[in-house]
């Protein structure tokens, strides 16, 4: 069993948030171009070489902010809540909501990773691998609606992460929330009554507690 952390240890640990949290502020604000590592350093009130020794530069900290992102525990959560559901309409409107609750908790790291990738290949890079993690989630989804025979006639797994895709990946809430101006409970609500219908068959497109226009 591990023991309690050393007072070094949480000072470590404690500077290297501060870090982080400094380049998240910066990178949201400024754009990460626009962001220097003596910026981040003045924020987190740490030398600009602690910056480099502790996270990697501007790289490595875009890279942990990534990684926070794409292996936050609500999504092993939600999988494992997934495969004991058995009504397909709830499935697809957990995922309205879980894609809710992580646009609203990272929208801006996945805004600087879209607007900084076409610009900088590294940083094109760690999105692809963001974008692999995030696709691969609705592949169990998909598999478990297919199990439950719920999924549209003729539709595979594929084509369901697809649709699961198109509704739910980057572009839905950015436009929904950002540019229509709708509540993000509005964009769920929208974005799952859609999905639904666009996924499941009919006797399956309504969830057993009503929708969540009618609770």
């Amino acid at each position: 069993m591990a023991g309690k952390p050393t007072r070094r240890q949480e000072y470590a640990r404690a500077t290297r948030q501060a870090i982080v949290d400094a380049a998240r502020t910066l990178f949201a604000r400024r754009g990460y171009f626009a962001t220097r590592v003596e910026d981040i350093a003045e924020e987190a009130r740490v030398a600009p070489a602690t910056v480099y020794a502790v996270a990697g530069g501007k790289q490595g900290l875009l890279q942990t902010l990534m990684e926070t992102w794409t292996l936050d525990p609500i999504v092993a959560v939600t999988l494992r809540k997934i495969r004991a559901m058995d009504d397909p309409a709830g499935i697809v409107r957990l995922v309205a909501a879980v894609s809710r609750q992580m646009r609203e908790s990272f929208s801006d790291v996945m805004r600087v990773m879209l607007s900084t990738a076409p610009h900088d290949a590294d940083v094109a890079r760690q999105l692809r691998t963001a974008t692999s993690r995030y696709r691969k989630f609705f592949f169990p989804v998909s598999r478990r609606l297919s199990k439950l025979d719920a999924l549209l006639p003729g539709m595979t797994v594929e084509e369901a992460v697809d649709v699961f895709w198109f509704y739910f990946g980057y572009s839905s809430y950015f436009t929904l929330h950002d540019d229509n101006g709708w509540s993000y409970e509005r964009a769920e609500r929208w974005l799952g009554d859609r999905a639904c219908q666009a996924l499941l068959r009919p006797a399956a497109t309504r969830s057993r507690t009503g929708s969540p226009a009618e609770r």
